[in-house]
């Protein structure tokens, strides 16, 4: 199994997961057009993709997924509240879950939905495995919860939302009410709740921890780094950081 990701950020966000000859597209927040550059940046078409899976309705999430899904004529799996929620238009193909309800299967690859804290009607986020090999995508969260905690242990790569600290969202450009949604329990993860987070997991089965969501007004990349490291010492070798401009490279789940 194999990860990348085509942009991480409040300006949108998308990641790629192959594995067994599948490949599934994990939202889509920017036009079709934007998707086919990006796919192509790392040497694949887009026509390989066999599902769009959706975390939550908001628009730098699923802002793309309607004119891609239409553009390729792939199903779409997302979750009933999501599903009233999106403004997705006609689809070729949906598939509705529920957060709370067992695996999916698509292809070769299983994959978990994970009901989680965010200030939209049915948020998701999964983990996917392929044989013994396990992934976690954890983004757009306010806080983690034990059941969010005991769905991602036992990780084999895992890609983290590090949205915020703390400090520079409170002295940043937001308004006070926009502060207060973003680092309220139903908003997203500060550095100390990710770095919380991870210390409380499996780390040392750890191929990849890939840092994601990152704020471009309300946090610093090394501030990310510094608590992650800080952590778990002897995380940096395994460790990546997301930008919302930059295609990532191809990580491998060995």
């Amino acid at each position: 199994m194999r990860f990348a990701s085509l942009s991480s950020g409040s300006r949108g966000n998308a990641t790629l997961v192959q594995g067994g000859g599948t490949t599934l597209l994990i939202d889509c927040g920017f036009p079709f057009r934007e998707l086919r550059r990006r796919c192509g940046q790392l040497g694949i078409d887009p026509a390989e993709i066999d599902a769009v899976l959706v975390t939550h309705e908001h628009g730098d999430h699923v802002r793309g997924v309607g004119p891609t899904a239409r553009g390729l004529g792939c199903p779409v799996w997302m979750s009933h509240g999501t599903a009233h929620a999106a403004r997705c238009g006609e689809l070729p193909e949906l598939h509705l879950f529920s957060s709370h309800g067992g695996p999916l299967r698509i292809g070769a690859l299983e994959i978990q939905p994970v009901a989680v804290p965010h200030d939209a009607r049915e948020p998701a986020q999964f983990v996917i495995t392929r044989g013994a090999k396990r992934l976690g995508l954890l983004t757009d969260l306010g806080s983690h919860t034990p059941h969010v905690r005991a769905h991602y242990r036992c990780l084999d790569a895992l890609l983290l939302e590090c949205n915020h600290d703390t400090g520079m969202l409170a002295r940043g450009p937001y308004p006070p009410a926009l502060q207060a949604r973003v680092g309220g329990p139903w908003g997203h993860l500060n550095n100390g709740q990710a770095a919380a987070f991870l210390s409380g997991v499996e780390h040392q089965r750890l191929q990849h921890l890939v840092a994601g969501h990152l704020s471009e007004k309300n946090n610093d990349p090394q501030l990310a780094r510094q608590a992650l490291c800080e952590a778990v010492p002897g995380i940096e070798a395994r460790l990546s950081l997301l930008c919302q401009d930059s295609v990532s490279t191809w990580l491998e789940i060995g």
